[in-house]
């Protein structure tokens, strides 16, 4: 009895101890998954609205609220100097406007020129760039809507119809220079899409990468210095800043680091005054977990992602027509960053194929589309088709078939055995009737 127990407690122990460093693998890994979520836990900002883009592949990395309405406020002027742009050169001569010199301060006019410019005065376009998008000047918006398109109501519908254009749906523009006005709106994301087109416009990107920049007003030189204040500081290559009290602070920038570039929008943010670093602070924080986002399985290999309706003929390439829906599964695990916007619209969608489903039937690989907002890109597949699948789909017109194919076949071997008889009596017909001669 005493050595039953014994060869027992030895058992266990033995097994105790294979399985205890699975139970310690097990552990770990719960200790490496859960520092992985800590070293992925989102951003704490005081933004409202804010989001995160590749430049390049056009993913939403980062999102919060960020297709809420939202007061733009000078970030506007990204939209007013791709129209400059696209409408005047550098070297162009602009006439300072009665209503630039309405505008209130942040202006040329009042905080560098007291109040001296008069309208009719000449600017040079380069130098009206730079007091947009440097000193984020109130009267070089509308020295911008008047000489484009001749007075700011004409303006704001050019601005609405290329804010359409480059996508931003949810936005309506009023100002030129994002003064307020509570039907002059855009949302974090449509920003996004802006800042993206002004970076890619080699004028805007040039003039936002300047720290400071000297310009003439009435051949003054004056020196204007850039308010995008972390600009060249953590990967910051290019951006516009914005406040009003109803807007609160937004800053859109382009990141570069290690030559990957992200762009990051923040509306309604903390601004208490022009020192204020709250803005500036979030975008380092979205940029911080952009940069170190991994992407985590949206669908898994072998996950199946709807159905395919493929044609082909019962009998290869003679009978009718059909259709067989057949399950569509795939091969890869599909990644993606995981945030609100690509939750909701991220889908796999089956490309279609000219080939029938007996060709599948020997090559099942297909591709297909993995698309969220702005973004898509082709992944493998394969079709979940077996030849009983199609004897099951068209067990009716095979059994019919053979049916009929059993009946010709009868009805040939009983003509065939008839028109036999038929010759064996005549020929002993033949025989008797020679018989009875003799």
């Amino acid at each position: 009895m005493n050595k039953k127990l014994i060869l027992k407690a030895l058992a266990l122990t033995f097994s105790l101890s294979l399985f205890s460093p699975l139970t310690m693998a097990s552990s770990a890994e719960t200790s490496k998954s859960k520092t992985e979520t800590s070293a992925q836990s989102l951003p704490n900002i005081v933004a409202e609205s804010a989001i995160t883009v590749d430049l390049e592949t056009g993913e939403v990395i980062y999102s919060k609220d960020a297709d809420s309405k939202r007061y733009p406020a000078s970030t506007t002027k990204l939209l007013t100097g791709l129209l400059l742009s696209e409408s005047k050169q550098k070297t162009d001569q602009l006439e300072y406007t009665k209503t630039a010199k309405e505008q209130p301060e942040y202006s040329l006019n009042l905080n560098y020129m007291h109040n001296t410019m008069q309208p009719g005065d000449k600017v040079l376009a380069d130098d009206i760039m730079k007091g947009l998008l440097l000193f984020s000047g109130n009267d070089t918006a509308y020295v911008i809507a008047d000489n484009v398109a001749g007075d700011s109501k004409s303006f704001s519908e050019l601005m609405n119809k290329k804010a359409k254009e480059l996508g931003a749906n949810n936005s309506n523009f009023i100002t030129p220079n994002g003064l307020h006005d509570p039907n002059h709106y855009t949302t974090a994301y449509d920003l996004s899409l802006i800042t993206k087109a002004a970076f890619a416009n080699d004028w805007e990107r040039d003039t936002m990468a300047l720290e400071k920049a000297p310009i003439t007003l009435k051949n003054s030189k004056i020196i204007l210095e850039n308010r995008n204040l972390t600009l060249g500081k953590n990967g910051n290559i290019g951006g516009k800043t914005g406040t009003t009290n109803e807007a609160g602070g937004c800053l859109a920038t382009v990141y570069e680091r290690d030559g990957r570039k992200i762009i990051g929008v923040v509306l309604k943010s903390r601004q208490i005054d022009n020192a204020d670093m709250t803005k500036f602070n979030d975008m380092d924080a979205i940029m911080n977990y952009s940069y170190s986002a991994n992407k985590e399985i949206y669908k898994s290999n072998g996950e199946s992602v709807g159905t395919a309706e493929v044609k082909y003929k019962p009998f290869v390439v003679l009978g009718p027509t059909k259709t067989i829906a057949v399950p569509v599964k795939l091969t890869q695990d599909v990644n993606y960053y995981k945030n609100d916007i690509n939750d909701e619209e991220s889908k796999i969608t089956f490309n279609g194929t000219d080939s029938s489903a007996w060709d599948l039937l020997f090559n099942k690989n297909t591709k297909l589309t993995y698309s969220t907002r702005n973004h898509n890109e082709e992944v493998t597949g394969t079709v979940a088709l077996s030849f009983g699948d199609l004897i099951k789909d068209n067990l009716l017109i095979y059994i019919s078939t053979i049916v009929i194919l059993a009946i010709i076949i009868t009805l040939v071997l009983l003509i065939k055995n008839m028109a036999a008889n038929s010759r064996r009596r005549k020929k002993r017909s033949y025989y008797n009737r020679s018989n009875r001669r003799r």
